[in-house]
């Protein structure tokens, strides 16, 4: 029997409008479109990426359960980009004891994103 396993997990968010995601994933966050059909657009980077699934009662430091992890090679670039373009910084930047380096945002579609980057990487 072939072994069953999963290749991808992708996370959609609903809006009326695809575009809206450009400027926040696309061009702060400098990921690429790699899917476009007028309804639904998806955006990465090309590379390999690592499946992942998280389940939380918490989003650790007492914060709220974020709804999208972004992880980023320099999360002092990305928070001040965002701040320069006027998006609301609802947590940090913090240094967490698990050895990251994160600030929460609310994307375009109100969503809750934590931007992190691992302290040794």
């Amino acid at each position: 029997m072939k072994s069953i396993f999963v290749k991808r997990i992708v996370a959609n968010i609903k809006t009326p409008d695809t575009a809206i995601a450009a400027h926040f994933y696309g061009e702060i966050l400098g990921l690429e479109v790699l899917m476009d059909h007028g309804w639904i657009t998806t955006y990465g980077n090309g590379e390999q990426v690592e499946v992942q699934v998280s389940f939380a009662e918490e989003g650790g430091s007492g914060t709220k359960v974020p709804d999208l992890s972004i992880e980023v090679n320099d999360v002092d670039a990305v928070y001040n980009r965002m701040k320069e373009v006027g998006f609301a910084i609802e947590y940090g930047p913090a240094n967490e004891p698990w050895n990251v380096r994160r600030f929460y945002v609310r994307d375009p579609f109100g969503k809750l994103i934590n931007i992190l980057q691992h302290k040794n990487g």
